[in-house]
């Protein structure tokens, strides 16, 4: 396993204990569709949240959160369409979020991002 996906795991792993402190239950991770995959899904009442996980190590790179640009939205879209087909019920709210890991040497910052983009139709 690469670095990248240890490290990816790991923010997963960070994300969704942070969604369930925060009244959140997780009803899937990673849900694939062909090659796209949302990372978490998560509900807390009538809320179904898409959540993109993004995690750092270090600055560098810049906001983990800004990592989600539009082309992903698409695939985000597509993958949650699928999952609503399959899963969702009649009165649930659905939005996408987006988690931000970054993790240094001594701690571990988390930003959630809730209904951070929108998908129109098409």
């Amino acid at each position: 396993m690469s670095h990248n996906q240890r490290l990816g795991q790991l923010g997963e792993r960070i994300a969704e204990r942070w969604l369930r402190k925060h009244g959140y239950t997780i009803l899937a991770r990673r849900f694939r569709f062909g090659r796209r995959d949302i990372d978490l899904v998560a509900q807390r009442d009538a809320l179904v949240a898409f959540v993109e996980v993004k995690a750092r190590k270090g600055e560098e790179f810049g906001d983990p959160v800004e990592a989600v640009h539009h082309r992903k939205q698409r695939e985000l879209s597509k993958s949650a369409r699928v999952w609503i087909d399959r899963h969702g019920r009649s009165g649930e709210q659905y939005q996408f979020d987006v988690v931000g890991i970054l993790v240094a040497a001594d701690r571990v910052q988390v930003k959630h991002v809730t209904n951070a983009f929108s998908v129109g139709n098409g």
